[in-house]
């Protein structure tokens, strides 16, 4: 099925209710689906009219606002493929996207457009939104099908530099109809969404299960922990999905600010990082909820959720979703009995299409129907999974990705810099932190590094620490044994 069969049930049938309310710097805007739908058809035949048509690419480097939600409808209609980017991202970072992808436009607000590699287009957002209330509220006739491409999300996921995963209409469709189900979201819920629309946990998870369900959602600009408890309190929400380190920040709450919270809410959801149980305990305690723990990736949406009605059990993500299968490999990709460690392989309708130009890392995740997740886990007899690492590298902090090799060969380029590494270490807000190993030559002018760093890095991946250290530790090969750093 295409999308808008699983979006027309809200977008049409309920037309007239309130659908929509988005914080803005001079209040609240609201929406109704129907104003929505015809204000994403006015948008979509904007866009045809500057030249996009089914297959092209279309990016967005915006925070959340209504313009975003808009834009990912009109695409969706227009058979043209949604790219966000990470509006945290610098020049640098937005350009190898860019580069990628290759979009017919970059769509950006204010002074971004200095960010966008000069031979591309760049469109301002409000100017466009205003071009398109001069064109019809007419549906594009476009043939949709599962199978036609959605979305290029990047990610670095477990290997190298970013890739691009191409997920489909029918992925983001049996995902929402997996969430629906499993956490029987429904239209008389209401969703606080504060995470960022860039990110396939605000993407495919909230805004596909709010018009796969028809339930009423407030949007923010981004979460900001000093004002969750007013807007609890305002929203009366009974569904918020989050990462650990928002989780951390809301246990800061006054007891009786919580109390009150979790009075109303029916389901906090949590992913993108494991959550320490720890805080799953300490969350339950003062909210009265415990906190329900699911496990997916950019590639694949969700796999495996903790269950709404039983067991939600500390440091375990549950049981693989409907429509997935799940199996546990060892490195010469046999099968493991259950209690034993191994690579979770998964299946279902839910897994992306490949990479984007990038057959090589396709077949090397892909192999006969099965996706590699790189991710280490055992399942119980009872086919619950818990999570033991990753067998990359890769650092999950605050819910983003960073992959160390990124940040090693900015490093290198540093004068006086002669090796690096950067590992992940327990962090008790963001779950994990950069933390940078360097040899030099001189002594380490920790604050001359990270300057230059910020130059080319988004906030979220600049080492919070960094070491001088003799030598790293290698094995008789030369692979730096980075598990050694930290010990």
């Amino acid at each position: 099925m295409s999308l808008l069969a699983l979006y027309d049930p809200s977008l049409r049938d309920r037309a007239e209710r309130p659908a929509l309310e988005v914080e803005t710097p001079t209040g609240l805007e609201h929406f109704t689906f129907g104003e929505l739908d015809a204000r994403s058809d006015r948008l979509s035949q904007c866009l045809a009219s500057r030249g996009l048509s089914r297959g092209d690419r279309l990016a967005l480097c915006l925070p959340n606002s209504a313009a975003v939600i808009e834009l990912w409808l009109a695409t969706v209609k227009l058979g043209v493929i949604f790219v966000p980017i990470n509006v945290l991202y610098t020049a640098r970072e937005i350009a190898h996207i860019v580069q990628d992808a290759t979009p017919s436009a970059v769509i950006v607000r204010g002074d971004r457009g200095a960010d966008i590699p000069h031979e591309v287009a760049h469109w301002d957002v409000d100017e466009l939104l205003a071009e398109a209330l001069q064109h019809p509220a007419l549906r594009p006739s476009v043939s949709l099908d599962d199978d036609t491409p959605a979305a290029l999300v990047y990610t670095s996921g477990t290997t190298g530099t970013a890739k691009g995963a191409i997920l489909t209409h029918g992925n983001f469709a049996a995902n929402a109809r997996a969430l629906v189900t499993a956490w029987e979201i429904s239209e008389h819920d209401r969703f606080l969404a504060t995470l960022p629309l860039f990110h396939v946990h605000g993407l495919g998870n909230g805004i596909q299960c709010w018009l796969a369900s028809g339930c009423h959602m407030r949007l923010t600009e981004r979460f900001e922990h000093q004002r969750a408890a007013a807007w609890f309190a305002e929203y009366r929400p009974t569904l918020f999905f989050g990462v650990p380190t928002m989780y951390v920040r809301l246990l800061e709450m006054p007891v009786e600010d919580a109390r009150a919270l979790g009075s109303t809410m029916r389901l906090f959801v949590c992913g993108s990082a494991p959550l320490p149980p720890q805080v799953l305990d300490a969350f339950e305690s003062r909210f009265g909820h415990r906190i329900l723990e699911r496990y997916g990736m950019t590639e694949t949406l969700m796999l495996v959720s903790n269950p709404l009605h039983g067991e939600r059990r500390a440091g375990t993500v549950g049981f693989a979703l409907p429509e997935v299968e799940v199996q546990l490999r060892n490195a010469e990709v046999a099968l493991v009995p259950d209690g034993s460690a191994g690579e979770l392989w998964v299946r279902g309708p839910n897994l992306c299409a490949g990479y984007w130009h990038r057959a090589d890392a396709t077949a090397a995740a892909f192999i006969d129907g099965w996706f590699r997740t790189g991710d280490l886990g055992i399942r119980e007899p009872d086919g619950r999974i818990t999570l033991q690492g990753r067998r990359s590298d890769l650092i999950i902090s605050g819910g983003f990705n960073i992959h160390p090799r990124e940040i090693e060969e900015l490093l290198l380029r540093q004068p006086g810099v002669r090796e690096a590494a950067v590992v992940g270490v327990s962090d008790p807000v963001r779950g994990e932190v950069p933390v940078a190993y360097v040899v030099t030559d001189e002594p380490l002018d920790a604050a001359k590094l990270e300057r230059a760093l910020r130059v080319d890095l988004a906030s979220f991946k600049v080492p919070r620490e960094y070491v001088r250290v003799e030598s790293l530790p290698r094995t008789a090969l030369g692979k730096v044994q980075k598990h050694l750093l930290t010990a």
